[in-house]
């Protein structure tokens, strides 16, 4: 709250120098003074001084210069106006009366009925002050007194950011700092409050003896943040204080203690800093709460906490290194505490939720790399770590994968306007119990694209994949386990084609696309020796159906022969409104054993897939995408988006249903039927109200329930957000149980607000 009288001393001042040099009425420009003197304002040392007035007199035998009437006093974009400015020679003591304004350059003006300044105007007394700051923050004092040009003491201050009523300016504000005492000190940029009392609507609500604050100039400042407060049935009521510490220019924390009353205290801390070529983000918390299992007795209490993080460090133009990091005492901890993106209070607004693999339902995520870009290339080399948090988890079972890495390179078209691709992968995956691979793939490939006369596009492409892998303990259809060396080379070509048709319409673009393609590779390239790792399920939709591989990784190739077919059509208006679809279907010549049922590739004719996305205008729009077997016209996956409404009315809608598919090398069931629709609506009742709701439910017909419910009702203005919500969580996993609550978050403009991250679902 930079309110400082110090400005209006300065521009005062440079009038003062004027009118010792005047003697007469009118308007003068002042050239050559001393701005070491009078400290001018900064950058405008060398402007010249002009000082206008109805009327100019100088008193000899007082010694006294008065200027009169709209007297105004300006250098570069500082303005002082006042109905009358008076300069003692004597006494050195100056005066500024009636209306008396300061406009400062950086956007905050000043304003008063009197003001009386000595020594070279570092101190002085000002009645009755009120400030518009450069932001529309308000500060009004019955008197305020200047010492050594630093130093402003107010006497019943009262600071606000809000906006006055328009309808009725007298009424109080939306909330306001009332003190009997105020001091400024614009050295330390630090304003201390004594007796202040917050008030809220002209109602008090808090009194504190003393509080201090940044002003308003201050970007980071250490200090208590405000409290937030809510409730949760697992919890208990809860509490959290946090302070934000700046450490210096690069680094910052925030350390939250937070109270539980059911579970104790727990104890949460960020850590950020930035570098010249890298940033750093760590948050982790530990408390001392229950953990019911079969490690720990129900009730009895253990260590309990978290870590997640990421840094990211520019090594170069080319080169980076950076590493992400997730990890839990036990597998409920976070979910229930509501770390990482949880549904519970404690994660607030600073969590650090969706850093790189971060998924605290499934398995925690920890990587360390460095990698590449180059013009036309990209080099990785990684490692991972998971924390597998299911339920059904089996301690060992969890890989390792040290090293992974991985080399992509596209040259330039050569001669005949064809490009050559490398793409090659080194993994080395090591577990406790279960199978060991370490593998090395190499992929080249070469493309060649050819248009006709005619307009149509076709492309050839010719690869040659070579695997060589080193296993342990891979499970054999005989029973036994094989270890040792094993490889395989695998050739495949493919040519697609397509031949857009384009219609102009008088309102829209209409586009007819139809697509094949066919696709030839060697047979039985997946031989029982090789594990399975990264393509246990398939994926099968209207984004891979044109690939050369439907297989998400590298263990399993897709041998055979099969031709692709398909059509796109999209309707393309004026002003981007737009509609599209797909449809698409693959015939394999041979059936492939490594679909697994429900894949939708099992089978010669594969299932139907399609696409349909509707966007007539900003407030619709539509996607839906589907696969559909072509023998009975089942639907094996649908999948709904909707966006619907105007910003101020904005519905949200996703559905999803995938039928269960098994995984071949070992028969059982990888997943079974999911079905899940989750829907949220944000409605802007004003222009400082908003509500918004979420609902997520499980629609499985054996298993299916409500998963998640959340209401939150949201007030917002310039100087005040208050968000409240209520949650309703219908999950259990061992200690995590069903809970409901609600949580209140307020944030005041200037007085400990922070933002970061991301906000509780």
């Amino acid at each position: 709250m930079a309110f400082g009288p110090s400005f209006l001393f300065r521009a005062v001042a440079l009038g003062l120098t004027v009118l010792l040099t005047l003697a007469g009425p009118g308007s003068v420009v002042a050239q050559g003074l001393s701005p070491g003197k009078f400290a001018p304002a900064p950058g405008n040392e060398n402007a010249p001084v002009l000082l206008k007035a109805d009327e100019i007199t100088y008193d000899e035998s007082l010694s006294l210069v008065t200027a009169r009437g709209h007297v105004e006093i300006s250098q570069g974009d500082r303005v002082l106006l006042a109905d009358v400015v008076t300069y003692n020679q004597k006494t050195t003591v100056m005066t500024a009366s009636g209306n008396v304004a300061l406009m400062e350059p950086t956007g905050e003006v000043f304003f008063s009925e009197y003001a009386e300044f000595t020594n070279e105007m570092r101190d002085g007394v000002i009645a009755a002050l009120r400030v518009l700051l450069s932001d529309n923050s308000r500060m009004a004092a019955t008197g305020a007194k200047r010492t050594n040009g630093t130093i402003t003491e107010l006497q019943k201050g009262v600071f606000s950011p809000c906006d006055l009523c328009a309808s009725d300016p007298t009424k109080p504000p939306l909330w306001q700092i009332k003190a009997f005492r105020v001091v400024h000190d614009s050295d330390a940029k630090e304003i201390e409050y004594r007796d202040a009392i917050l008030e809220l609507a002209g109602i008090p609500v808090f009194y504190t003896p003393y509080l201090s604050t940044p002003d308003p100039t201050v970007k980071r400042r250490s200090g208590f943040l405000f409290p937030s407060f809510g409730h949760d049935s697992n919890l208990g009521t809860v509490a959290k204080t946090p302070y934000y510490w700046v450490i210096d220019n690069q680094r910052d924390a925030t350390i939250t203690p937070i109270y539980t009353s059911d579970q104790g205290p727990v104890l949460e801390g960020q850590y950020r800093q930035r570098f010249t070529h890298g940033s750093l983000l760590l948050e982790g918390s530990i408390t001392n709460g229950d953990k019911s299992g079969t490690d720990v007795p129900s009730g009895e209490k253990t260590n309990r906490g978290h870590i997640i993080g990421n840094g990211r460090f520019d090594l170069d133009e080319t080169w980076r290194t950076g590493f992400d990091l997730a990890r839990a005492t036990d597998a409920t901890y976070m979910r229930r505490y509501g770390f990482g993106g949880g549904n519970t209070f404690l994660g607030g607004n600073n969590s650090v939720a969706g850093v790189g693999g971060l998924n605290s339902s499934k398995e925690l995520t920890t990587t360390a790399f460095i990698e590449g870009f180059g013009e036309r290339n990209y080099a990785r080399l990684s490692g991972y770590s998971f924390q597998d948090v299911q339920a059904n988890a089996v301690s060992g079972q969890t890989p390792l994968l040290l090293p992974l890495g991985q080399y992509n390179y596209l040259s330039a078209a050569d001669g005949w306007g064809g490009r050559t691709s490398v793409d090659t992968s080194v993994l080395g995956l090591t577990r406790d119990i279960g199978v060991d691979s370490r593998r090395l793939s190499v992929r080249p490939a070469w493309q060649l694209p050819f248009t006709s006369s005619y307009g149509d596009v076709t492309t050839f492409t010719a690869a040659l994949q070579a695997d060589a892998y080193n296993v342990n303990d891979v499970p054999q259809p005989n029973g036994q386990n094989f270890t040792g060396t094993t490889g395989r080379l695998f050739p495949q070509t493919m040519v697609d084609w397509r031949f857009p048709f384009a219609r102009q319409h008088e309102t829209f673009t209409e586009v007819l696309e139809p697509v094949a393609a066919v696709v030839a590779a060697p047979t039985g390239n997946n031989p029982s020796q090789i594990p399975n790792e990264d393509s246990p399920v398939v994926d099968f939709d209207d984004l891979n159906i044109l690939s050369m591989s439907r297989y998400p990784g590298v263990d399993r190739v897709e041998g055979g022969e099969r031709v692709v077919y398909g059509l796109r059509w999209g309707g393309y208006g004026q002003h981007g409104a737009s509609t599209s679809a797909f449809l698409g279907q693959s015939y394999n010549f041979q059936k492939h054993p490594d679909f697994g049922a429900g894949s939708g590739l099992e089978n010669n004719a594969s299932d139907v897939v399609g696409r349909l996305r509707v966007s007539p205008a900003d407030y619709l729009d539509v996607l839906y995408r589907f696969r559909a077997d072509a023998d009975n016209g089942l639907f094996r996956r649908n999948e709904i988006g909707l966006a619907a409404g105007p910003s101020r009315f904005r519905l949200y809608n996703e559905y999803s249903f995938l039928r269960a598919q098994t995984n071949p090398s070992n028969q059982q069931l990888t997943t079974g039927n999911r079905e899940q629709m989750s829907t949220s609506l944000s409605v802007v009742l004003s222009d400082h109200w908003n509500v918004s709701g979420t609902t997520v439910n499980d629609l499985t017909e054996t298993t299916g329930g409500p998963l998640y419910n959340s209401a939150s009702l949201t007030y917002h203005d310039e100087c005040l957000t208050v968000t409240t919500t209520f949650f309703r969580r219908y999950t259990s996993d061992r200690d995590l149980t069903p809970s409901t609550g609600f949580f209140v978050n307020f944030i005041f403009k200037y007085l400990g607000d922070f933002e970061s991250g991301t906000k509780p679902s």
